[in-house]
């Protein structure tokens, strides 16, 4: 009969992974979402990785880029909650939030000292060096190590402690905590340079924004492609100019003066008729010329009719001077 294998990781599952970015590993390799988390197990992330996980009780841990930490220890009742829950955190930037069971139930371990949970949501970093440093988001929380006890009480309170004891008094945190930690990356979800999901990521804050460094797990934009030089065209050869085409003479106008006509001292009745076009007018156009027009061609008339008279008298005359001539002969 051939034996089952069992996993390779059996302790006790304490909770889960609900959001993985990047690469978070545990014991038993990559963990993915909803992949279970057990006791003693250690849970490691990349240089840009993001692991949050839930607990039994409600508890939220987010584990940032570059952290390790272990789940020492994990008591779990029968009534939903939880007698002890302890994490020994190694090193990284993580965030708290208790869950429902009783504040004495948790602790969270420090190369340099102990944080107390009074039922209450925080910050927390720990150097390479075991300098740790607590903000306090919600609640209220303590830190105990070589050097005494600091209580924090307000919101955006921050401790800064090392392991050989020195601790700073509670005050309020701001952007300076990057250089005393000498590292802009501490505190990433404070200053916004990693990003939570749900609601544990609508914590935070504090006026730290401003103190966010450029995010080195960004991948830096591609080059700029140079644009490519267009090819310069041939120079284009200049239109000639048009020639000015001469202007072409006016077309005589059609009211000439009279006297320019060939017929002016031809009388009225012996023109041409020219029953479609009278000099380019119509005689309603100017009335007054045309009559006196009219009258003009009487008189001339009449003063031919009168020479024709006159020449009528002088043929009379000089015939009857013939007669009396050759009467005398």
């Amino acid at each position: 009969m051939v034996a089952l294998a069992q996993p390779a990781f059996a302790a006790e599952p304490v909770g889960q992974a609900v959001v993985i970015k990047t690469e978070v590993t545990g014991e038993s390799g990559p963990i993915e979402v909803d992949t279970s988390v057990h006791r003693n197990e250690r849970i490691k992330t990349s240089p840009s990785g993001l692991g949050q996980f839930l607990f039994r009780d409600g508890t939220k841990l987010a584990v940032g880029w570059g952290s390790s930490v272990v789940i020492d220890k994990y008591v779990f009742d029968d009534s939903q909650s939880v007698k002890k829950l302890t994490i020994r955190a190694a090193k990284g930037t993580f965030r708290w939030v208790s869950g429902s069971s009783n504040s004495s139930a948790y602790q969270i371990l420090t190369p340099a000292g102990t944080i107390g949970v009074r039922g209450t949501a925080f910050d927390f970093y720990v150097g390479p060096d075991g300098t740790t440093a607590i903000v306090l988001l919600n609640g209220a929380a303590r830190f105990c190590g070589p050097g005494g006890c600091r209580q924090l009480q307000q919101r955006c309170d921050c401790v800064v402690a090392k392991p050989n004891g020195n601790m700073s008094a509670a005050g309020r945190v701001d952007p300076s905590i990057l250089e005393t930690l000498g590292n802009p990356r501490a505190l990433p979800f404070l200053s916004g340079n990693q990003r939570l999901s749900g609601g544990i990521g609508m914590l935070g804050g504090c006026n730290m924004a401003s103190a966010a460094p450029e995010r080195k797990d960004r991948k830096p934009p591609p080059p700029a492609i140079a644009p490519v030089p267009r090819r310069q065209d041939p120079p284009q050869r200049q239109a000639e100019p048009q020639k000015e085409r001469p202007n072409k003479p006016d077309k005589p106008h059609h009211d000439k003066p009279d006297h320019d006509r060939p017929d002016h001292d031809r009388p009225h009745h012996d023109r041409p008729d020219r029953p479609d076009r009278h000099d380019g007018h119509d005689d309603h156009d100017r009335p007054a010329n045309h009559d006196q027009h009219h009258r003009n061609d009487q008189d001339h008339q009449e003063h031919n009719r009168g020479h024709d008279g006159d020449r009528d008298h002088d043929r009379d005359r000089h015939h009857d001077r013939g007669r009396g001539f050759n009467h005398n002969r």
